[in-house]
C-alpha cells in the first residue's frame, strides 16, 4: 500500500525550485503606512531577515502596491501573515492591473482568524496565471470588527 501522511504546513510551503522575483530591482513599492522598526522592504526583499516583516504604523486598512517597471507574468503568490499578540479576524484582498488597462481585477479575498497563542500564523500559497501584470495590490483590513489593530505582513513572494 502506498501511503502519504498529509501535513498542512508542508502543503503551504512553496517548492524550493521556485525562482522568486527580485522585487527590489523590478518594481516600485507604494504603501499607506510603515512602522520604522518594520519597514515594507522587510517583507518583500529576498535577502531580508525572515523574522522581520512589515508592520503598519497606524491601525485600520492598509495597502501595499507593487508597480512593475515592465509587465510580468506571475504564476505564484506566497504570503505569510503573523499576529503573535491580538485575537482578531483579518481580511485581505489581492488585486491586479494589466498593462494598458485602467480597471483593477480581484484575484481573491480571504479572511483568517488569529487566536494567540495557538493560531498566530497564516500562510497562503496561490497558483495563478497573471499575464501582462503591471500592478499587484494587497489590501489588508487587520480586524474586520473595526478594533484598533495594525496590519502585519511577514513575507510576500512572487514567482
Amino acid at each position: 500500500m502506498r501511503k502519504i501522511m498529509i501535513n498542512q504546513a508542508a502543503e503551504n510551503t512553496p517548492s524550493s525550485d521556485l525562482n522568486f522575483l527580485d522585487i527590489e530591482h523590478l518594481a516600485q513599492v507604494e504603501f499607506t503606512s510603515e512602522c520604522r522598526e518594520h519597514p515594507v522592504e522587510s517583507a518583500l526583499l529576498l535577502t531580508a531577515d525572515q523574522d522581520a516583516g512589515w508592520q503598519a504604523a497606524t491601525s485600520g486598512e492598509q495597502t501595499i502596491r507593487l508597480v512593475f517597471d515592465q509587465p510580468r507574468t506571475i504564476e505564484r503568490i506566497y504570503l505569510i501573515f503573523d499576529e503573535p499578540q491580538q485575537s482578531r479576524t483579518q481580511e485581505f484582498v489581492l488585486l491586479w492591473l494589466m498593462e494598458n488597462d485602467s480597471t483593477y481585477r480581484e484575484i481573491l479575498r480571504q479572511q483568517y482568524h488569529f487566536s494567540p497563542p495557538d493560531t498566530t500564523r497564516e500562510i497562503e500559497n496561490y497558483e495563478v496565471r497573471l499575464d501582462q501584470l503591471k500592478v499587484l495590490e494587497l489590501k489588508i483590513i487587520p480586524d474586520i470588527s473595526g478594533s484598533q489593530a495594525c496590519a502585519r505582513l511577514k513575507q510576500l513572494r512572487l514567482a
